[in-house]
């Protein structure tokens, strides 16, 4: 597996936030649900980049704590605040907010997949140069 690949692999998420659109567009779903969704889960992306850029200063410095509660912290707070942007979308319309929680569903599994298989091929690759 190639450089290339992880990336695909990286991205995997906003690749199908991508083809989201379309889909929704031709099922005649709400457009307000995407933008809800989407706009949730690139804000969750950039803080998520933001927080691990963070973590790797932190752990080069020696603090291992203070890199592991940025990613915690993150982590947590990322989930919070796409539920409660949800909730807010329910409110509006039910229809805003399934079609919201079914997007973020998805993209949130395809990230965690993702990530974690990228993960695994790194230690793969780690055990196998040692």
């Amino acid at each position: 597996m190639g450089r290339r690949s992880i990336n695909i692999l990286l991205n995997l998420d906003l690749i199908a936030l991508a083809i989201a659109l379309p889909v929704f567009i031709l099922l005649n779903l709400t457009l307000v649900a995407y933008v809800v969704a989407a706009g949730m889960w690139i804000l969750s992306r950039a803080v998520h980049a933001f927080a691990e850029r963070k973590a790797k200063e932190n752990l080069l410095a020696g603090k291992r704590n203070t890199a592991m509660g940025m990613i915690a912290s993150t982590s947590l707070g990322s989930a919070w605040i796409m539920a409660l942007a949800v909730l807010v979308a329910g409110v509006i319309s039910r229809d805003v907010g399934l079609y919201a929680a079914i997007l973020l569903v998805i993209v949130f599994t395809l990230n965690l997949a993702s990530r974690g298989l990228v993960h695994l091929y790194k230690s793969d690759l780690e055990e196998n140069a040692a």
